[in-house]
């Protein structure tokens, strides 16, 4: 398995002018899994540990009981005799080699649910020969049947039908799709973390005055992204659209917070209270840049960009000077403040034709 795991991720992030060295022997291993890395073996939560297998060792090497040992342990007596009569007994149980054979016997090739289920299985050849894709399938299944057991998910029928060894699936079956592919790339990205920000306010509880745009002080952000891992970050005012670009060396989260801190502190108090950003884990420490600048954070829901609607108009409006596909890196704070100073004395319909930088002004007169 860690062969099989290690040759996906040589072949897959290997640089395209090295693709010819790869050995096809390892790209025929990767076929017969489907493009698909098998998931990384976990020991079970109630098995024991190699720690505790050492403990049963030595103290049954010292003549103490399987049941003291169990009370030692905190596990169940039965737990203690089991293991050791499974081991060879008291006089040759030993931790290292009880570990190893446990972990050998734990695996378990579970046949999946197509391969189980003959009848569905047929069902779903029949569709895809037809021409149907896994997803029509697998909605049409949830349609028709009331039974749990002749429904699948899309994302079975595309495992089984690239995954050889699973063996369900006929392997011609694959010249019905529409993509002929040899791996399969769920369109669904890999769980990464993304939109799983720990403690993040959703923007729904978010105060009703930010959303009619009458009351300043409510900001949305978001991160202008270039090449080469390069990003700008954008902030704008929801009343006024007023834009503050900041310059990042990177975009992990501790020196997004920073930058964008810093910037916080240069504006006059109190003119930013609310700031709304997305899902991107480069705000993942919002609680520290709370702290820091005593501006509460909300989140939008999970791709949903246009509850930012007035940042990513502004994004839109960057590209001008920012185009895809250029490296943002090479991009001085002194050419930000420029290009966001052009932007805030553009007018602006939404405004009345008035600019960004004659409203924010006129409220900061306002309020002192």
């Amino acid at each position: 398995m860690l062969v099989l795991r290690a040759m996906f991720l040589l072949i897959c992030h290997v640089p395209p002018h090295l693709k010819n060295l790869v050995s096809s022997t390892g790209h025929m291993v990767l076929r017969t899994a489907g493009g698909i890395p098998p998931r990384p073996r976990r020991r079970g939560r109630h098995a024991l540990t190699l720690a505790e297998r050492e403990e049963i060792a030595c103290r049954v090497a010292a003549g103490a009981s399987l049941r003291a040992v169990s009370r030692h342990l905190g596990r169940a007596a039965s737990t203690i005799s089991r293991e050791v009569r499974r081991h060879g007994g008291r006089r040759t149980y030993r931790a290292s080699q009880a570990e190893a054979t446990a972990w050998q016997a734990a695996r378990r090739p579970q046949p999946c649910h197509l391969a189980r289920q003959p009848r569905l299985r047929a069902l779903v050849a029949r569709r895809l020969a037809q021409r149907w894709s896994p997803e029509q399938i697998a909605g049409w299944l949830r349609q028709t049947y009331a039974d749990p057991a002749m429904r699948v998910s899309h994302e079975t029928i595309y495992r089984t039908r690239f995954v050889q060894s699973r063996g369900a699936l006929r392997a011609d079956l694959r010249t019905h799709l529409r993509r002929g592919a040899a791996f399969r790339r769920p369109r669904r990205p890999p769980a990464d973390g993304r939109g799983q920000i720990v403690d993040a306010v959703s923007i729904r509880v978010r105060p009703p005055e930010v959303a009619d745009r009458a009351v300043p002080g409510h900001w949305e952000g978001d991160l202008l992204v270039g090449t080469v891992r390069s990003c700008i970050g954008t902030l704008v005012e929801r009343h006024s659209r007023y834009v503050l670009l900041v310059k990042l060396p990177s975009k992990d989260t501790a020196t997004v917070v920073q930058a964008l801190a810093r910037t916080v502190r240069t504006l006059p108090r109190g003119l930013m209270r609310t700031l709304t950003w997305d899902r991107g884990p480069e705000l993942a420490a919002h609680a520290r840049f709370t702290v820091a600048t005593d501006v509460r954070v909300y989140f939008c829901d999970p791709q949903s960009p246009w509850q930012r609607g007035s940042n990513e108009n502004t994004n839109g409006l960057l590209r001008q000077y920012f185009p895809r596909g250029k490296d943002l890196s090479h991009v001085s704070q002194a050419q930000l403040n420029a290009v966001a100073r052009a932007l805030n004395t553009r007018p602006r319909k939404t405004l009345d034709y008035r600019t960004p930088a004659a409203v924010l002004a006129s409220i900061v007169a306002t309020t002192g």
